[in-house]
Formats: structure tokens, sequence, C-alpha cells
């Protein structure tokens, strides 16, 4: 370089950008400051970008795991002002602006937080080991396990109630995780299944699906949750909906539906009812003395910092945007997306000296896959569903997948499967 400057003094004199969490808002922030005169260094624990849409495919054996991920280093490596370190944070030193890791430290000048959100189980945390998520490829692997391994111990079963509890499956939560894993669950049951087993009929599979709101979707227009859950009952599951788990153990659930109570023996049970903020946002508010919301999300200034400390963005899961409409944009990828990109211009806008307008997200409608041509979209006024709807869904995720390669196995496999009604991924691994 000119003049003997060394790489290490170039880097000194750019704004340093340290962003941790590498799922959607935080790697559309890294891409989108490709080119941008900023040292960019990107922390994770992992070291692949998970497209979380999908994961109820791999759970459901519809697609391995390594066709909906991709190595962030991979991502990223012909983004020269970038560098990914995988690593533990432990802590965040605000005064000194230093992210403190496992192993390490990150200083930094300007901050961006997009560390997503976990599983919660409303005070219940003895639940997770009973009934587990759906947010990691462990999650998926694990569900995957139980889903088949009851088909396979229902085969062998001699007793008549403990074989029922084997093929009842009941999924708490009905939104669209919920539904889809509902969905996937009735195909493998009617028709994935059907011809692979002696002593059982996969069809006779009870799938159970327990929500507290008065429908399925809640978050959707009534006219698609009626949608849903006709095609969802075409299926054979059946929606319980004003109804909350109150019990839950290895046998089964306890479900309570206005003053009825109802014991399920079912051996196989999924969550999917809700999701609370990732750990950092505590350390955040303690260190800033930002408010959290009952989810544990950081309550953000209109232009997505935390209040007083302009040099430290929230974005994705982790942050409540109330600003807009009153209510916090909800914890999908597409708004994580939107707050990833303007993340990365009110930085560039900075560095020019200028300040950057508030964030506005354009909401560009929800979508929820039911099965085989069967999905709800909705669009503004626009409702579609079934076959169009499904096609658009179809569409929407192959886009967003983040590689070429990715999408080109994942339309290869939607194909087969399309084809044959057969789910390649069916392998029963980890666990007992």
């Amino acid at each position: 370089m000119k003049g003997g400057e060394s790489q290490a003094e170039a880097r000194a004199t750019k704004d340093r950008v340290v962003l941790v969490g590498a799922g959607f808002g935080g790697l559309y922030a890294a891409q989108a400051l490709r080119g941008a005169p900023v040292d960019l260094t990107v922390i994770d624990r992992r070291n692949f970008h998970l497209f979380q849409p999908l994961l109820y495919q791999v759970a459901t054996g519809g697609l391995s795991p390594g066709e909906i991920a991709s190595p962030v280093r991979h991502v990223l490596s012909r983004q020269r002002n970038a560098r990914v370190w995988m690593a533990e944070v432990r802590d965040i030193d605000v005064e000194r602006r230093r992210v403190l890791l496992d192993d390490g430290e990150a200083p930094y000048d300007t901050l961006i937080l997009a560390t997503g959100a976990h599983h919660h189980y409303f005070g219940h945390d003895d639940w997770a080991a009973l009934a587990p998520g759906l947010k990691t490829i462990e999650d998926a692997t694990e569900i995957r396990r139980r889903i088949l391994r009851a088909f396979e111990c229902a085969e062998r079963e001699a007793d008549e109630a403990e074989r029922r509890a084997w093929l009842t499956f009941a999924i708490v939560g009905a939104g669209p995780t919920g539904v889809e894993l509902a969905g996937a669950l009735g195909e493998i049951a009617n028709d994935t299944l059907r011809h692979d087993f002696r002593s059982i009929n996969p069809a006779e599979a009870a799938i159970l699906l327990v929500e507290g709101a008065d429908r399925v979707l809640p978050s959707f227009p009534a006219d698609l949750s009626a949608k849903a859950e006709q095609a969802l009952r075409a299926l054979g599951v059946r929606t319980r909906t004003h109804s909350t788990v109150t019990d839950l153990d290895r046998a089964g659930l306890t479900v309570r539906t206005g003053d009825a109570v109802e014991r399920i023996p079912a051996k196989t049970v999924l969550w999917a009812a809700g999701v609370e903020a990732s750990e950092l946002g505590k350390v955040i508010a303690e260190r800033t003395g930002a408010p959290l919301d009952r989810a544990g999300r950081l309550v953000v200034e209109p232009d997505l910092t935390v209040p007083g400390h302009p040099e430290i963005f929230v974005i994705g899961d982790l942050a409540n945007f109330s600003h807009q409409t009153g209510q916090p944009l909800p914890g999908v990828a597409p708004v994580a997306m939107a707050e990833g990109r303007y993340v990365a211009r009110s930085i560039r806008v900075r560095m020019r000296g200028e300040t950057a307008p508030p964030f506005h997200y354009f909401d560009k409608g929800a979508l929820a896959t039911i099965g085989r041509n069967k999905a709800v979209a909705a669009f503004g006024r626009v409702h579609l569903w079934g076959p169009i709807a499904w096609f658009v869904w179809l569409f929407v995720h192959l886009m967003y997948l983040v590689e070429f390669d990715n999408r080109l196995l994942v339309l290869t496999e939607w194909v087969y499967d399309y084809i044959t009604r057969n789910r390649g991924a069916r392998l029963i691994t980890g666990g007992r």
C-alpha cells in the first residue's frame, strides 16, 4: 500500500462495525455494507446462515440440513471489507465499546445486534425436553427423529392404548410454523409412509393442533385462516382453538378449553407456541437502561438504535419497533431483511455527516403452506389460496435462499417429492 501503510493501519482509519448474528437481518446488513469504507466483523456462534422458514421441511424429512444452510464465510468470501469470526458473545462493554467474547474481544465504533430469538415456554422451561421447538438444525433433526421413531415404535407395540399414544402427534401453537408442521405430518401419514409398515396404518395417526386464539393462523386475515383450517382437516388434522396446555409429560399433555380439561395421551408433542428474544437483550438493557418488552425485545428508537446509544443498532427478533403502527413488527424474515438493509444505509449516510430518515417497513405480505398444492397468501387486500398461493410460496422461498446452489438443490428435491410423494431425508439420527 502507499507509503508502506499496513493493512492493520488502513483498517484503523475506517469505522469499525461489529455485527453480532448472521441470521436474515445480520447477513443482509453485512451484504449491504459491501464496498462501504468500513472494517466489518461478523460474529456468530455458528459458522452458517440458516434459512429458518424451511426448517419444518428438515423436521419432516423433505429436505436435508445442508440444503437450507450456507457457510457465512463462503457467502461473504468476496466481500473484502468483511471478516467472519465464529465465537460466543459473553457481554458488551458499552462504555469502552467492546464486544466481549468467550476467547477475546472485538472493539467497535458501530455495533449491530441481530441475535434473534429462542423458544418461549411461558414459565415452563422444563417442557423444552418434552416438546422441542423449531429454531435450529438440531431442533429439526430431533423433531424428525421423534416423528419417525413414533411410527417405528407403534409398529412393534402390542398394547392398543400405547400404540394409539405413539400414533398421536400434538403440536402446540397454530401460527405459520405449527400449521406447516401439521400439514407436513398429515402428508407423511397419508402419503409418504402409506406402504412402509405391516402392523399399522400410518393414515390412522391422530394429529392435533392446539391454539390459544380463536382460529389457526391468527395473524392472517380471517378468511385465509378458514381456508387453512379446511385444508388441514382434509389432511386429517384436528384443530383445537381457545385452548391452552396446562400440563405436559412424557405420556401426553393436558389441554384446557374454557372450563373443560382433557388429558390426551401423546408420545410426540411439538412446540410452536411462542418465542423469546435472545439473552443479549437483557445484557444490553442492563448496560444501557434500555427498556425491554414482555418477550425480552429491546424497545428501539425510530432509527433502530438503542435509546441514548446511537452507535448501537438492534434488528430482527431482538428489536421491538412499534413506531410505525403502534404494534411491534412481526418476527419474520422480511422484516429482519428490511431492517438489515436500512441499518447499512444509515451507516453509509452517517459517514457522509448526514442523518438517515426513520425506518419504515413496507409490508410485503404473509405466506403459509399447508401441504401439496395448498397454501394461503395475504398481500394487502389481495388474498390467495390453493395452488396459486402454493406456487407463490414456492417461488418466494426459492428466491430468498442465499446461494444459487441451495436454490437448485431445493428445487430438485421439491420436484422429486412432488412426483413421487416421497420424502428422501427420512433418517432417524441422534438420541436414543
